[in-house]
Formats: C-alpha cells, sequence, structure tokens
C-alpha cells in the first residue's frame, strides 16, 4: 500500500521535469543603420550624434536614447554603423570645434557651433521636430545621411 503514494510522486516529478522551461524573454533585434556624415566643419573637432526614439525626448538634454562621440581623425566625411531597434528615430549632430565638451550658444540660446540633423532638416526660427527629423527603422542596409550643416 505505501508503493501507490511513491510512484505517484515519481510519476508527477518525471512529468513536471520533462516539462519545457520557460525562456527569458528576448532582447529586442537590433538593425545595423550606417549614419553618413559629410561636410564637416573641422577634421579634428568631435562629431556628437544623439539619437532619439522618443518624441516627447527630442532635443531635451539628457533626454537621448543613444549618443555616440566620434573623432574624425583628419577626415570631412565619416560612415557610422550604428545598432538601432526597429522603429521611428531621429539624429541630432553637432561638432565642438573648440573641444570643450559643449555645444557653445550666444546669448539668445542658438548654437554657435555647427550643428545639423537626419532629413537634412535646417531650422530657421526654432529647433525642428521629432516628426521633421524621423526616419524609421525597417531592415538591414539603411543609410541615414547628414550633410547640411547649419552654422551661424
Amino acid at each position: 500500500m505505501n508503493a501507490l503514494p511513491l510512484v505517484s510522486l515519481l510519476l508527477g516529478s518525471l512529468a513536471l521535469g520533462s516539462a519545457m522551461p520557460v525562456a527569458p524573454p528576448a532582447a529586442p533585434a537590433t538593425e545595423t543603420v550606417t549614419v553618413v556624415v559629410s561636410a564637416l566643419a573641422s577634421t579634428n573637432s568631435v562629431v556628437k550624434l544623439n539619437f532619439y526614439n522618443d518624441p516627447s525626448k527630442f532635443l531635451k538634454s539628457g533626454q537621448m536614447a543613444m549618443q555616440l562621440l566620434v573623432r574624425p581623425d583628419g577626415k570631412s566625411t565619416l560612415s557610422i554603423p550604428v545598432a538601432l531597434a526597429p522603429g521611428e528615430w531621429a539624429v541630432a549632430a553637432s561638432q565642438d570645434l573648440n573641444n570643450n565638451d559643449k555645444l557653445d550658444k550666444n546669448f539668445l540660446g542658438i548654437p554657435t557651433e555647427p550643428f545639423a540633423f537626419s532629413n537634412n532638416v535646417k531650422p530657421r526660427l526654432a529647433a525642428p521636430t521629432f516628426q521633421e527629423c524621423k526616419f524609421t527603422v525597417a531592415g538591414p542596409g539603411q543609410v541615414v545621411t547628414i550633410s547640411d550643416w547649419n552654422d551661424f
């Protein structure tokens, strides 16, 4: 009589042991996007690329999804591979000509160092919107070109 509960326990544990383990959630897939930055004002000064994927955080200090600092090392055109999750993104670029680790501005708050945006948006009286600068990451081999710099 004592054998029946033991057999049930063994069979139950075998059934539980053969259950499929629950896999952790997969990390979101990324695609490699090549960002080509050309017509640099300086071939020596750092280029800062701020990537945004949330319209409410676009161009807000410290709110970027990712930031890259790239030294041109004597080149006037840079080709930078970047892994981005699928979706809508926008890039704001600047070049720190005096190497003080910030985008210098005049008394009105207008940058005095070169800056540019994805889609080569050239704002006139106000900062551009995420909608104007956005591009969609949907597959491999995408190229985003930034070549139209705003310098005052």
